[in-house]
Protein backbone atom coordinates (compact mmCIF):
# COMPACT_ATOMS: atom_id res chain seq x y z
CA UNK A 1 0.00 0.00 0.00
CA UNK A 2 1.31 3.75 -0.62
CA UNK A 3 1.81 6.40 1.64
CA UNK A 4 -0.20 8.47 -0.52
CA UNK A 5 -3.51 5.34 0.17
CA UNK A 6 -2.04 4.76 3.94
CA UNK A 7 -2.59 8.74 4.60
CA UNK A 8 -6.33 8.26 3.29
CA UNK A 9 -6.98 4.87 5.20
CA UNK A 10 -6.45 7.57 8.05
CA UNK A 11 -8.73 9.90 7.26
CA UNK A 12 -11.76 7.39 6.82
CA UNK A 13 -13.04 7.47 10.50
CA UNK A 14 -13.56 3.79 11.13
CA UNK A 15 -12.23 1.27 13.44
CA UNK A 16 -9.22 -0.35 12.59
CA UNK A 17 -7.23 -3.69 14.50
CA UNK A 18 -3.23 -3.75 14.98
CA UNK A 19 -2.83 -5.95 11.93
CA UNK A 20 -2.67 -4.88 8.03
CA UNK A 21 -6.09 -4.77 5.79
CA UNK A 22 -6.75 -7.66 3.35
CA UNK A 23 -6.51 -6.52 -0.02
CA UNK A 24 -9.53 -7.90 -1.34
CA UNK A 25 -10.28 -8.38 -4.97
CA UNK A 26 -13.06 -11.20 -4.99
CA UNK A 27 -14.76 -13.33 -2.75
CA UNK A 28 -17.41 -16.17 -2.92
CA UNK A 29 -19.25 -18.25 -0.24
CA UNK A 30 -16.68 -17.69 3.41
CA UNK A 31 -13.92 -16.93 1.20
CA UNK A 32 -11.96 -14.02 0.57
CA UNK A 33 -9.64 -13.68 -2.78
CA UNK A 34 -6.98 -11.27 -2.04
CA UNK A 35 -4.74 -9.21 -4.40
CA UNK A 36 -1.45 -11.70 -3.74
CA UNK A 37 -3.23 -14.39 -4.82
CA UNK A 38 -3.77 -15.86 -0.99
CA UNK A 39 -7.04 -17.06 -0.02
CA UNK A 40 -8.47 -16.27 3.25
CA UNK A 41 -11.39 -17.89 4.95
CA UNK A 42 -13.52 -15.60 6.64
CA UNK A 43 -14.29 -17.51 10.01
CA UNK A 44 -16.53 -15.05 11.58
CA UNK A 45 -18.87 -14.27 8.92
CA UNK A 46 -17.52 -10.94 8.99
CA UNK A 47 -18.92 -8.99 11.42
CA UNK A 48 -20.80 -12.14 12.34
CA UNK A 49 -23.57 -11.11 9.51
CA UNK A 50 -22.42 -12.61 6.69
CA UNK A 51 -24.34 -15.90 6.88
CA UNK A 52 -25.09 -17.50 3.63
CA UNK A 53 -21.44 -16.29 2.04
CA UNK A 54 -20.83 -13.46 -0.31
CA UNK A 55 -21.75 -13.36 -4.18
CA UNK A 56 -24.89 -15.47 -4.00
CA UNK A 57 -26.85 -16.40 -7.08
CA UNK A 58 -30.22 -15.83 -5.22
CA UNK A 59 -29.62 -12.75 -3.68
CA UNK A 60 -28.51 -11.32 -7.18
CA UNK A 61 -31.21 -12.85 -8.56
CA UNK A 62 -34.13 -10.89 -6.17
CA UNK A 63 -32.32 -7.36 -6.28
CA UNK A 64 -31.58 -8.02 -10.31
CA UNK A 65 -35.49 -8.21 -10.19
CA UNK A 66 -36.23 -5.65 -8.10
CA UNK A 67 -33.97 -3.43 -9.65
CA UNK A 68 -35.69 -3.47 -13.05
CA UNK A 69 -39.38 -3.09 -11.45
CA UNK A 70 -38.22 -0.02 -9.09
CA UNK A 71 -35.35 0.95 -6.52
CA UNK A 72 -37.25 3.28 -4.44
CA UNK A 73 -40.66 3.52 -2.56
CA UNK A 74 -42.04 4.75 0.30
CA UNK A 75 -44.00 2.25 1.82
CA UNK A 76 -46.46 5.31 3.15
CA UNK A 77 -47.10 5.96 -0.82
CA UNK A 78 -46.34 3.47 -2.79
CA UNK A 79 -48.17 -0.03 -2.06
CA UNK A 80 -45.38 -2.31 0.03
CA UNK A 81 -45.87 -5.63 -1.91
CA UNK A 82 -42.63 -6.76 -1.80
CA UNK A 83 -41.87 -5.26 2.04
CA UNK A 84 -44.82 -7.53 2.68
CA UNK A 85 -44.03 -10.50 0.64
CA UNK A 86 -40.56 -10.44 3.50
CA UNK A 87 -42.76 -9.62 6.39
CA UNK A 88 -44.64 -13.28 5.30
CA UNK A 89 -41.15 -15.37 4.65
CA UNK A 90 -40.03 -14.01 7.97
CA UNK A 91 -42.63 -14.38 9.93
CA UNK A 92 -43.04 -18.39 9.42
CA UNK A 93 -39.10 -18.68 8.81
CA UNK A 94 -38.83 -18.12 12.92
CA UNK A 95 -41.90 -19.49 13.67
CA UNK A 96 -43.74 -15.94 14.56
CA UNK A 97 -46.07 -16.36 11.96
CA UNK A 98 -48.84 -14.29 13.00
CA UNK A 99 -46.29 -11.03 14.20
CA UNK A 100 -46.22 -7.81 13.06
CA UNK A 101 -43.42 -6.16 11.67
CA UNK A 102 -41.65 -2.71 11.59
CA UNK A 103 -38.45 -3.02 9.35
CA UNK A 104 -36.20 -0.12 9.61
CA UNK A 105 -32.39 0.02 8.12
CA UNK A 106 -29.85 -1.48 10.88
CA UNK A 107 -29.98 -3.51 14.17
CA UNK A 108 -29.22 -0.37 16.32
CA UNK A 109 -32.31 1.57 14.75
CA UNK A 110 -34.09 -1.85 15.40
CA UNK A 111 -33.11 -1.85 18.86
CA UNK A 112 -34.41 2.33 19.56
CA UNK A 113 -37.82 1.15 17.43
CA UNK A 114 -38.45 -1.64 19.40
CA UNK A 115 -37.88 0.63 22.38
CA UNK A 116 -40.44 2.95 21.35
CA UNK A 117 -43.02 0.44 20.55
CA UNK A 118 -42.70 -1.37 23.81
CA UNK A 119 -43.02 2.15 25.40
CA UNK A 120 -46.42 2.54 23.27
CA UNK A 121 -47.76 -1.01 24.32
CA UNK A 122 -47.53 -1.00 27.56
CA UNK A 123 -48.71 2.71 28.00
CA UNK A 124 -51.86 1.82 25.77
CA UNK A 125 -52.45 -0.86 28.06
CA UNK A 126 -52.34 1.36 30.69
CA UNK A 127 -51.14 1.66 34.54
CA UNK A 128 -47.16 2.75 33.09
CA UNK A 129 -45.89 5.77 34.57
CA UNK A 130 -42.34 5.50 32.93
CA UNK A 131 -40.93 4.24 30.43
CA UNK A 132 -37.53 2.66 31.60
CA UNK A 133 -36.21 -0.15 29.82
CA UNK A 134 -33.69 -3.07 31.78
CA UNK A 135 -30.45 -4.61 30.46
CA UNK A 136 -27.78 -6.57 31.50
CA UNK A 137 -24.15 -6.07 32.73
CA UNK A 138 -22.59 -8.15 30.00
CA UNK A 139 -25.04 -6.78 26.66
CA UNK A 140 -24.41 -4.87 23.56
CA UNK A 141 -27.29 -3.51 21.88
CA UNK A 142 -26.23 -0.86 19.09
CA UNK A 143 -24.07 1.65 18.39
CA UNK A 144 -26.49 5.37 18.94
CA UNK A 145 -26.56 7.11 21.93
CA UNK A 146 -29.27 5.96 23.48
CA UNK A 147 -27.87 2.02 23.07
CA UNK A 148 -24.92 2.91 24.15
CA UNK A 149 -26.15 4.04 27.28
CA UNK A 150 -28.47 1.24 28.04
CA UNK A 151 -26.22 -1.52 27.26
CA UNK A 152 -23.21 -3.22 29.59
CA UNK A 153 -20.20 -3.44 26.82
CA UNK A 154 -17.51 -2.17 28.54
CA UNK A 155 -15.46 -0.82 25.68
CA UNK A 156 -18.19 1.02 23.95
CA UNK A 157 -20.07 2.29 27.00
CA UNK A 158 -20.03 6.35 26.94
CA UNK A 159 -18.18 7.67 30.14
CA UNK A 160 -20.54 8.81 32.79
CA UNK A 161 -21.35 12.13 32.16
CA UNK A 162 -22.24 11.12 28.62
CA UNK A 163 -24.69 8.55 29.55
CA UNK A 164 -27.78 10.21 29.71
CA UNK A 165 -28.48 8.92 33.02
CA UNK A 166 -28.35 5.31 31.63
CA UNK A 167 -26.70 1.86 32.86
CA UNK A 168 -27.37 -1.90 32.91
CA UNK A 169 -30.10 -2.68 35.70
CA UNK A 170 -28.94 -6.39 36.22
CA UNK A 171 -25.86 -8.85 36.25
CA UNK A 172 -25.90 -11.21 33.18
CA UNK A 173 -25.91 -14.92 34.28
CA UNK A 174 -22.74 -15.62 33.53
CA UNK A 175 -19.30 -16.52 35.76
CA UNK A 176 -17.61 -13.09 34.71
CA UNK A 177 -20.91 -10.78 35.45
CA UNK A 178 -22.26 -12.56 38.16
CA UNK A 179 -20.57 -12.32 41.62
CA UNK A 180 -22.33 -14.48 44.03
CA UNK A 181 -20.25 -12.91 46.91
CA UNK A 182 -18.91 -15.55 49.43
CA UNK A 183 -20.54 -18.05 47.40
CA UNK A 184 -18.75 -19.89 44.76
CA UNK A 185 -21.34 -21.52 42.61
CA UNK A 186 -22.01 -21.61 38.85
CA UNK A 187 -25.25 -19.40 37.49
CA UNK A 188 -28.47 -21.08 37.13
CA UNK A 189 -31.77 -20.33 36.51
CA UNK A 190 -32.62 -19.00 39.98
CA UNK A 191 -30.11 -15.69 38.74
CA UNK A 192 -33.47 -14.55 37.13
CA UNK A 193 -34.12 -12.89 40.72
CA UNK A 194 -31.63 -10.12 39.87
CA UNK A 195 -33.91 -9.29 37.13
CA UNK A 196 -36.95 -9.58 39.57
CA UNK A 197 -34.66 -7.35 41.98
CA UNK A 198 -33.82 -4.72 39.40
CA UNK A 199 -37.49 -4.43 38.23
CA UNK A 200 -38.48 -3.74 41.84
CA UNK A 201 -35.99 -1.54 43.03
CA UNK A 202 -37.49 0.91 40.19
CA UNK A 203 -41.21 -0.34 40.38
CA UNK A 204 -42.68 -2.11 38.21
CA UNK A 205 -45.00 0.82 36.80
CA UNK A 206 -41.89 2.67 35.76
CA UNK A 207 -40.40 0.22 33.97
CA UNK A 208 -42.05 -0.34 30.00
CA UNK A 209 -39.80 -4.09 29.11
CA UNK A 210 -36.47 -5.96 30.20
CA UNK A 211 -34.09 -6.19 26.96
CA UNK A 212 -31.55 -9.30 26.79
CA UNK A 213 -29.91 -11.04 24.40
CA UNK A 214 -30.57 -14.88 24.58
CA UNK A 215 -27.72 -15.99 23.68
CA UNK A 216 -24.34 -13.47 24.22
CA UNK A 217 -22.83 -12.27 21.46
CA UNK A 218 -19.46 -10.50 21.24
CA UNK A 219 -19.26 -8.63 24.21
CA UNK A 220 -18.69 -11.85 26.71
CA UNK A 221 -17.95 -14.40 23.46
CA UNK A 222 -20.90 -16.33 23.11
CA UNK A 223 -22.30 -17.14 26.74
CA UNK A 224 -25.17 -19.33 26.94
CA UNK A 225 -27.42 -18.91 29.69
CA UNK A 226 -28.26 -21.33 32.45
CA UNK A 227 -31.64 -23.88 31.62
CA UNK A 228 -34.33 -22.15 32.61
CA UNK A 229 -33.03 -18.40 33.03
CA UNK A 230 -34.74 -17.03 29.78
CA UNK A 231 -38.76 -18.92 30.41
CA UNK A 232 -38.03 -17.41 34.54
CA UNK A 233 -37.26 -13.99 32.85
CA UNK A 234 -40.44 -14.05 30.96
CA UNK A 235 -42.52 -15.34 33.69
CA UNK A 236 -41.53 -12.11 36.18
CA UNK A 237 -41.77 -9.70 33.87
CA UNK A 238 -45.58 -11.55 33.06
CA UNK A 239 -46.43 -11.32 36.52
CA UNK A 240 -45.27 -7.74 36.54
CA UNK A 241 -46.88 -6.04 33.40
CA UNK A 242 -42.93 -5.87 31.76
CA UNK A 243 -42.19 -6.99 27.95
CA UNK A 244 -39.42 -8.90 27.36
CA UNK A 245 -38.02 -8.03 24.23
CA UNK A 246 -35.23 -10.13 22.55
CA UNK A 247 -32.43 -9.10 20.75
CA UNK A 248 -31.80 -11.30 18.12
CA UNK A 249 -30.00 -9.44 16.19
CA UNK A 250 -26.94 -11.81 15.85
CA UNK A 251 -28.33 -14.58 16.33
CA UNK A 252 -31.14 -14.97 14.92
CA UNK A 253 -31.86 -16.78 11.42
CA UNK A 254 -30.00 -20.31 12.71
CA UNK A 255 -26.87 -18.50 13.74
CA UNK A 256 -27.22 -21.02 16.75
CA UNK A 257 -28.81 -23.76 15.03
CA UNK A 258 -32.53 -22.46 15.71
CA UNK A 259 -34.61 -20.39 13.88
CA UNK A 260 -34.15 -17.66 17.02
CA UNK A 261 -31.66 -18.74 19.97
CA UNK A 262 -34.45 -17.95 22.34
CA UNK A 263 -36.00 -21.43 20.46
CA UNK A 264 -33.08 -23.36 22.77
CA UNK A 265 -35.73 -23.27 25.84
CA UNK A 266 -39.31 -24.13 26.38
CA UNK A 267 -40.87 -21.06 27.46
CA UNK A 268 -38.22 -18.32 26.67
CA UNK A 269 -40.80 -16.49 23.97
CA UNK A 270 -40.44 -12.88 23.69
CA UNK A 271 -43.03 -10.56 23.19
CA UNK A 272 -41.01 -8.43 20.54
CA UNK A 273 -37.78 -9.62 18.55
CA UNK A 274 -35.21 -7.66 16.63
CA UNK A 275 -32.93 -8.91 13.60
CA UNK A 276 -30.95 -7.58 11.70
CA UNK A 277 -27.66 -9.35 11.14
CA UNK A 278 -28.67 -12.88 9.76
CA UNK A 279 -31.20 -10.78 7.63
CA UNK A 280 -29.32 -8.67 5.79
CA UNK A 281 -26.84 -11.56 5.55
CA UNK A 282 -24.02 -8.53 4.60
CA UNK A 283 -25.27 -7.60 1.57
CA UNK A 284 -27.78 -5.18 2.70
CA UNK A 285 -28.24 -2.99 5.74
CA UNK A 286 -31.67 -3.81 7.64
CA UNK A 287 -33.53 -4.45 11.18
CA UNK A 288 -36.69 -5.76 12.19
CA UNK A 289 -38.92 -5.82 14.97
CA UNK A 290 -41.37 -8.38 15.46
CA UNK A 291 -44.42 -7.62 17.60
CA UNK A 292 -46.33 -10.54 18.98
CA UNK A 293 -50.37 -10.68 17.54
CA UNK A 294 -51.60 -9.98 21.03
CA UNK A 295 -49.93 -6.75 21.38
CA UNK A 296 -49.66 -5.31 18.06
CA UNK A 297 -53.21 -3.94 17.91
CA UNK A 298 -52.27 -1.60 21.15
CA UNK A 299 -49.99 0.23 18.90
CA UNK A 300 -52.88 1.42 16.67
CA UNK A 301 -54.86 2.13 20.14
CA UNK A 302 -56.11 5.77 20.04
CA UNK A 303 -53.90 6.51 23.37
CA UNK A 304 -50.51 5.12 22.23
CA UNK A 305 -48.34 7.80 20.57
CA UNK A 306 -47.97 7.71 16.61
CA UNK A 307 -45.96 4.94 15.26
CA UNK A 308 -41.95 5.79 15.34
CA UNK A 309 -40.85 7.09 11.90
CA UNK A 310 -38.85 4.47 10.56
CA UNK A 311 -36.54 6.61 8.27
CA UNK A 312 -36.11 7.32 4.56
CA UNK A 313 -34.67 4.34 3.57
CA UNK A 314 -37.08 1.93 5.72
CA UNK A 315 -38.61 -0.84 4.08
CA UNK A 316 -36.38 0.05 0.89
CA UNK A 317 -37.23 -2.05 -1.97
CA UNK A 318 -33.78 -3.17 -3.12
CA UNK A 319 -32.85 -4.17 0.89
CA UNK A 320 -36.19 -6.56 0.85
CA UNK A 321 -35.16 -7.90 -2.18
CA UNK A 322 -32.19 -8.96 -0.75
CA UNK A 323 -33.27 -10.33 2.63
CA UNK A 324 -36.07 -12.33 0.45
CA UNK A 325 -32.72 -13.38 -1.49
CA UNK A 326 -30.99 -14.47 1.93
CA UNK A 327 -33.89 -16.43 3.38
CA UNK A 328 -33.91 -18.18 -0.44
CA UNK A 329 -30.36 -19.53 0.16
CA UNK A 330 -31.67 -20.22 3.94
CA UNK A 331 -34.83 -22.42 3.42
CA UNK A 332 -32.59 -24.21 0.89
CA UNK A 333 -30.01 -25.57 3.18
CA UNK A 334 -29.93 -29.27 3.89
CA UNK A 335 -31.13 -28.64 7.93
CA UNK A 336 -29.78 -32.28 9.24
CA UNK A 337 -26.17 -31.77 7.44
CA UNK A 338 -26.19 -27.84 9.11
CA UNK A 339 -27.01 -29.11 12.43
CA UNK A 340 -24.21 -31.90 12.05
CA UNK A 341 -21.68 -29.22 10.64
CA UNK A 342 -22.35 -26.77 13.93
CA UNK A 343 -22.02 -30.33 16.16
CA UNK A 344 -18.85 -31.09 14.46
CA UNK A 345 -17.52 -27.21 15.10
CA UNK A 346 -18.16 -27.49 18.80
CA UNK A 347 -16.72 -30.66 19.55
CA UNK A 348 -13.73 -29.61 17.63
CA UNK A 349 -13.21 -26.25 19.26
CA UNK A 350 -14.16 -27.65 22.96
CA UNK A 351 -11.14 -30.01 22.35
CA UNK A 352 -8.84 -27.13 22.29
CA UNK A 353 -9.58 -26.58 26.05
CA UNK A 354 -6.73 -28.90 26.63
CA UNK A 355 -3.95 -26.37 25.37
CA UNK A 356 -2.86 -24.52 28.17
CA UNK A 357 -3.26 -21.32 25.66
CA UNK A 358 -7.47 -21.92 25.89
CA UNK A 359 -9.08 -20.83 28.77
CA UNK A 360 -12.52 -21.60 28.04
CA UNK A 361 -15.18 -22.49 24.73
CA UNK A 362 -18.54 -21.57 24.40
CA UNK A 363 -21.52 -21.57 22.42
CA UNK A 364 -24.39 -23.22 20.26
CA UNK A 365 -24.88 -24.18 16.49
CA UNK A 366 -22.29 -22.15 14.37
CA UNK A 367 -21.36 -19.34 17.08
CA UNK A 368 -18.65 -20.24 19.53
CA UNK A 369 -16.34 -17.98 21.65
CA UNK A 370 -12.95 -19.16 22.43
CA UNK A 371 -11.34 -17.31 25.81
CA UNK A 372 -7.44 -17.16 25.44
CA UNK A 373 -4.60 -16.11 28.33
CA UNK A 374 -4.14 -12.92 28.37
CA UNK A 375 -2.21 -10.84 25.75
CA UNK A 376 -2.62 -13.42 23.46
CA UNK A 377 -5.33 -12.16 21.13
CA UNK A 378 -3.40 -10.33 18.71
CA UNK A 379 -0.96 -12.79 18.06
CA UNK A 380 -3.61 -15.54 17.91
CA UNK A 381 -5.29 -13.28 14.73
CA UNK A 382 -1.66 -13.34 13.10
CA UNK A 383 -1.11 -17.13 13.47
CA UNK A 384 -4.51 -17.41 12.37
CA UNK A 385 -4.21 -15.29 9.32
CA UNK A 386 -0.94 -16.92 8.35
CA UNK A 387 -2.79 -20.08 7.76
CA UNK A 388 -5.21 -18.45 6.10
CA UNK A 389 -8.32 -17.56 8.62
CA UNK A 390 -9.53 -14.64 10.05
CA UNK A 391 -11.26 -14.42 13.30
CA UNK A 392 -13.06 -11.59 15.09
CA UNK A 393 -11.86 -10.85 18.55
CA UNK A 394 -14.79 -10.48 20.94
CA UNK A 395 -14.57 -7.29 23.76
CA UNK A 396 -14.36 -8.89 26.95
CA UNK A 397 -15.99 -9.55 30.48
CA UNK A 398 -15.24 -9.27 33.84
CA UNK A 399 -12.13 -7.60 35.69
CA UNK A 400 -9.14 -7.70 34.44
CA UNK A 401 -11.27 -8.27 30.93
CA UNK A 402 -11.18 -11.21 28.98
CA UNK A 403 -10.13 -11.23 25.88
CA UNK A 404 -10.83 -14.01 22.55
CA UNK A 405 -12.15 -14.73 19.14
CA UNK A 406 -15.28 -15.31 18.09
CA UNK A 407 -15.76 -18.34 15.52
CA UNK A 408 -18.94 -18.20 13.75
CA UNK A 409 -18.50 -19.53 9.93
CA UNK A 410 -21.53 -18.86 7.47
CA UNK A 411 -23.85 -21.19 8.05
CA UNK A 412 -23.56 -22.16 4.11
CA UNK A 413 -19.93 -23.50 4.77
CA UNK A 414 -18.99 -26.90 3.74
CA UNK A 415 -17.86 -30.22 5.31
CA UNK A 416 -14.66 -29.25 4.01
CA UNK A 417 -14.54 -25.26 4.82
CA UNK A 418 -15.33 -26.75 8.87
CA UNK A 419 -12.25 -28.87 8.53
CA UNK A 420 -9.81 -26.40 7.58
CA UNK A 421 -11.27 -23.78 9.89
CA UNK A 422 -10.77 -26.40 13.06
CA UNK A 423 -7.29 -27.44 11.76
CA UNK A 424 -5.87 -23.68 11.12
CA UNK A 425 -7.22 -22.67 14.66
CA UNK A 426 -5.68 -25.76 15.96
CA UNK A 427 -2.47 -24.98 14.44
CA UNK A 428 -2.51 -21.58 14.80
CA UNK A 429 -3.49 -22.33 18.83
CA UNK A 430 -0.52 -24.68 18.99
CA UNK A 431 2.04 -22.66 17.67
CA UNK A 432 1.45 -19.96 20.32
CA UNK A 433 1.78 -22.75 23.14
CA UNK A 434 5.28 -23.61 21.85
CA UNK A 435 6.13 -19.75 21.14
CA UNK A 436 5.17 -19.06 24.89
Amino acid sequence: MSQYSLLRRERLLTSSRPLPDFDVVAAGGPWLHLADGRRIFDGSSGLVCANVGQNSPKVLARIEHQFRRATFAGAAVVRPHIQMELMERLCHAVGRPQDSVALVTCGTLGVEVAVGLARNIVRARGGKRRGDILTSSLSYHGNSALTLGLAGNHARQPRPEDALGLGPAFPAPYPPAHDHGQVERACDASCAQEVANAIDARGAENVAAVLLEPVNGTTGGAYVPPDGYLRHVAEICRERDVLVIHDEVLTGLWRTGTPLAGDHWDGAGADLCILSKGLGAGYTSIGAILVSPELAPLLRHPDADPLPAMGTMATHPLQAAACLGVLDELESMDFDAFRTRGDRLGSALRSLTDLPVVRDVRGLGHLYGVELAPGLLWPLMREAEARGVFLYPFTGAGHPQSEGVVVAPALTSTDDDITFLSGALTGALSALGRNG
